[in-house]
């Protein structure tokens, strides 16, 4: 495992630090920030198309898909860069991190030209349409149906948790094909305009007070065969691809932005006090500040692990699932113990002249519970680990 960037990728971080210098609106990252004159909605395109113009999207994509060409390595340092300065993600996030590098692996000539230019220009958004209200994130256990009537699918069944549902122009829907096959077999694949008739969708309003979250009905919603990625049942191989992606490829990226949330811990404790002394000489608080340390030194050089091994291999691996539990629950510790910290203020919200820092640790502490559940539950990414990593047996 080799640690250490080339001259050329230090050349790189510089140009990435300097296009984000010179493009992220003044006040951005600070608490109440809102962009002049636009939407966040209309903010995030923008920024997406920066990104596009600037030549830091699609990065690793081969040139042929409109890409970059560049290696992973590359794109961890963009990703870690971005992560430093709290920059926004593009708005089609899960298009250029999920969609796209599925579509890549397993989409026809025809499904490569058709949607990979668009999620590289923002100019259609997609979403995941993976967990259901009665298997969570037990993909395998997924019943929304997809009957195949000559040309066509037809899709009736429910998902939720759709992040980007509301907006989304396209979604990566995982449906069951054969009922009578064992569950890992019977699923397929399909990309679905989220314009066809059949489809609905319902923001779901979380404790936050934000709604990025929806759930997706579909009511014999049909779909063109020539839209099935990868072939007939066989969509668990190609959801694991997806998934494989949205874990693998980001964890450095997260080790940077936990590594920022820990030193933001760092100086509020310095700026309070416990039991009438400073909060930095109480025994109790200097070792959980210690333990946040020695768990974020873990999650790092984790993440350079699984990264080695993208690099050896080209393709994440199910390795990524220790980073999601690591980081997922780590924030959440680290949430808690600032609204201890705070004591009797923890209670006092954004809108409070009394409120510690303005509320925002709150609305963190609030957002966080989501860790957890979002990109597949702890208790899945046990079973990944124990299973795909360690090579356990399953329960009987």
């Amino acid at each position: 495992m080799d640690l250490s960037f080339t001259p050329e990728q230090e050349q790189f971080r510089a140009k990435v630090q300097k296009f984000l210098g010179e493009n992220l609106p003044p006040g951005w990252g600070k608490a109440g920030f809102r962009p002049d004159g636009m939407s966040m909605i209309e903010f995030m395109r923008d920024w997406q198309r920066r990104l596009y113009e600037g030549g830091f999207l699609g990065m690793a994509w081969p040139r042929e898909f409109g890409g970059q060409g560049a290696s992973q390595i590359e794109m961890a340092i963009f990703n870690e860069e971005v992560a430093r300065v709290r920059a926004p993600a593009p708005l089609n996030v899960l298009g250029l991190t999920m969609a796209a590098p599925t579509i890549i692996t397993y989409g026809t000539d025809e499904q490569k030209k058709r949607y990979l230019p668009k999620i590289l220009s923002c100019e259609e958004i997609w979403c995941q349409g993976f967990s259901e209200p009665d298997s969570g994130s037990d993909l395998a256990a997924a019943r929304t149906r997809a009957e195949l009537k000559g040309d066509e699918f037809v899709v009736n069944g429910q998902k939720v948790w759709t992040t980007l549902g509301h907006i989304a122009d396209w979604c990566m829907l995982v449906v069951r094909t054969d009922p009578d096959a064992p569950k890992h077999r019977g699923l397929s694949y399909l990309l679905v305009d989220m314009k066809t008739p059949g489809i609905t969708v319902r923001p779901l309003r979380q404790m936050t007070g934000e709604a990025e979250f929806n759930e997706m009905f579909f009511e014999d919603v049909h779909v063109p065969r020539q839209n099935l990625l990868g072939g007939l049942n066989e969509g668990w191989r190609v959801a694991t691809t997806t998934l494989m992606n949205e874990r693998g490829t980001t964890a450095l990226a997260s080790v940077m932005r936990y590594r920022i949330v820990f030193e933001e811990i760092l100086d509020l404790v310095r700026s309070m006090t416990r039991n009438g002394a400073p909060a930095t000489s109480d025994p109790a608080v200097r070792q959980r500040l210690a333990q946040f340390y020695v768990e974020l030194e873990m999650l790092r050089f984790t993440s350079y692990r699984a990264f080695s091994q993208i690099l050896r291999g080209g393709n994440p691996g199910p390795e990524g699932s220790i980073s999601k539990l690591a980081w997922s629950e780590l924030n959440q510790r680290m949430q808690e113990f600032v609204i201890e910290l705070e004591g009797p203020a923890s209670q006092l919200i954004k809108g409070s002249p009394y409120a510690v820092q303005g509320g925002r640790w709150q609305h963190h502490f609030l957002r966080s519970r989501a860790n957890t559940i979002e990109g597949g539950t702890s208790e899945i990414q046990r079973n990944i680990i124990a299973e795909r990593v360690l090579g356990l047996p399953k329960a009987r």
